[in-house]
């Protein structure tokens, strides 16, 4: 299998826009037992009760290597729950775990060995019975596989004991590997092979009936599935860009079409405003090393450093001195909650990261931090200018707006940033030399670990420090995940050091933004979990239980 590595995954899907029409797109998928989508899009809810809903997502929402979770299918860049799949665990709307393959699980005391108990009654859409060897499998071919886009470094191996037991022996403690089982799709062993994206067999709730790549993908419901049986029978799901999702609205062939606070006021006759809360952060990394260094990736060795950035007085002024309540009015038309962390609001967040403005602390910092205002009033310091690239993925436009809005406010505290729309391919060789505006979130503490760890795989700031690397390793190594909340904390601020705003202040939060979709009056969605990072798959992790009235 080809190496298709996390950039991979974001250069190709969001590449991958529709180049038909919507029409063209639904009324391909009829097949000869189910009515053309395009006129079950425009006729009466009766005739679509229980039947199916056509959603729009972005065009990164397309899984580029197909419906793999060896690769990126429920992983990775979106993380959401694989539904052609099952998972040992899944998460309920409270984000409380509960079984799903698994009938029961523990952890050894030293945290060393997982073992699950895996139900009986399971079979794939082939046939085959489930066992507890193709949970082994599964978790070994991620193991095995540079593809993937799942973070399992913490595993050594997976073991089925007999049909019914996996035991999962670990490299380390690790609390939060339910996080990660919660979407690993489990697949046969007997049918898996190169082409399994393409054609994927699983045992979850829903089967991909078509895929048209670069347009459109069709999932039903899968009749032989162990659990509660579908409300939602059919699952169009066409991929395109912001302003088609909003066209597709308006003119009534789409039952969900995400949006964007961009376009939020334009919503159509017959459609409410669906406002899902996320763990979705907007911030920017601040390489705190001096231009000159390296730093190796999955793609070998890069350029790392930035030698404005690297000043802690800067980094800590840029996090006091923005505003960003109206960074959340202007940008997202209120449409976001402030963010300074990471995961604000989970519990394991600490309230030390919370930075309100103060515009004239952030000025008194670079001036006890020996910058001082040059004739143009951007400062300088040993003749180097308070001046940076700000990086953001062109064709965002809330990206774009928070890049535009963020150098307004630098403006005033004497720094000049300047910004850089990029394609991914574009962006990429910058990760580490300059400030990016990025996206994260998930529903799990592991995030602060990517991103904050020494050798976390979201390290874009070069950021390294023993007191935070301990601190994310007892917490990992706790009993239980409740009991790691407090060294989860003190990773941000121990009261002395930490990545908080007082302390190395890596990075600078501005919003968690709000998902947002335009949704039609008589279509129930059921309550959802807060959306990670994706505006996409995670609005579906419960498809199956909404319904039309």
């Amino acid at each position: 299998m080809a190496t298709l590595t996390r950039r991979d995954f974001a250069k190709l899907t969001g590449a991958t826009a529709a180049t038909l029409s919507l029409g063209g797109l639904l009324a391909s998928c009829a097949s000869g037992e189910a009515e053309k989508p395009a006129e079950g899009a425009t006729e009466g809810a009766a005739d679509k009760a229980s039947s199916q809903v056509i959603v729009s997502m972005t065009t990164g929402s397309e899984p580029a290597a197909g419906f793999d979770p060896m690769v990126s299918w429920g992983c990775g860049e979106h993380v959401h729950e694989p539904l052609i799949q099952s998972t040992l665990i899944t998460t309920d709307a409270d984000l409380n775990f509960k079984n799903d393959l698994a009938t029961s699980y523990e952890a050894s005391e030293d945290g060393m060995t997982w073992t699950f108990a895996v139900r009986d009654d399971v079979k794939f859409t082939d046939g085959t019975p489930l066992t507890a060897r193709d949970v082994a499998f599964t978790i070994n071919g991620i193991l095995n596989s540079e593809a993937s886009e799942c973070d399992m470094s913490m595993v050594k191996e997976a073991v089925a004991t007999d049909d019914a037991t996996v035991v999962v022996h670990m490299e380390k403690p690790f609390n939060a590997l339910l996080y990660t089982l919660a979407v690993v799709g489990i697949v046969p062993e007997h049918a898996y092979g190169d082409t399994y994206g393409d054609n994927p067999i699983g045992s979850g709730r829903y089967m991909l009936e078509q895929w048209d790549k670069g347009q459109q993908v069709i999932l039903k419901a899968n009749p032989d599935y162990y659990g509660e049986a579908p409300n939602i029978q059919r699952v169009v799901v066409v991929f395109m860009e912001e302003d088609a999702s909003l066209a597709a609205a308006k003119s009534g062939q789409v039952d969900v079409a995400y949006t964007s606070a961009t376009f939020a006021a334009q919503q159509p006759s017959g459609y409410d405003l669906l406002n899902c809360a996320s763990v979705d952060s907007r911030g920017i990394s601040l390489p705190v090393i001096p231009a000159g260094a390296t730093k190796t990736d999955e793609k070998g060795e890069a350029a790392a450093g930035n030698n404005v950035t690297c000043d802690l007085a800067i980094r800590q002024a840029i996090n006091y001195g923005v505003d960003r309540d109206k960074m959340i009015d202007s940008v997202l038309n209120g449409y976001g909650t402030v963010a300074y962390s990471v995961g604000d609001g989970m519990p394991w967040s600490s309230p030390d990261m919370k930075c309100s403005t103060d515009v004239e602390k952030a000025k008194k910092l670079l001036d006890d931090g020996g910058w001082t205002a040059g004739a143009d009033g951007i400062r300088e310091k040993d003749g180097t200018r308070a001046a940076f690239n700000l990086y953001y993925s062109a064709g965002d436009t809330v990206r774009q707006g928070i890049a535009e809005e963020f150098t307004n406010q630098m403006k005033e505290l004497g720094i000049e940033v300047s910004i850089k729309g990029a394609s991914w391919d574009d962006l990429y060789p910058h990760q580490f030399t300059d400030p990016v505006v990025w996206s994260w979130g998930t529903n799990a503490p592991t995030e602060i670990y990517n991103l904050f760890y020494s050798k976390g795989t979201g390290n874009y700031a070069c950021y390294t420090s023993e007191t935070t690397d301990k601190y994310l390793d007892e917490a990992l190594a706790q009993p239980t995940v409740e009991e790691s909340f407090d060294l989860w904390k003190k990773a941000q601020w121990d009261g002395q050091s930490g990545i908080a705003p007082q302390g190395d202040a890596p990075w600078v939060w501005f919003a968690n933004i709000d998902h947002l979709y335009f949704a039609k009056d008589n279509l129930k969605i059921a309550k959802q979990k807060p959306h990670p990072h994706g505006h996409g798959w995670s609005l579906v992790n419960n498809v199956d239980q909404w319904s039309w009235a």
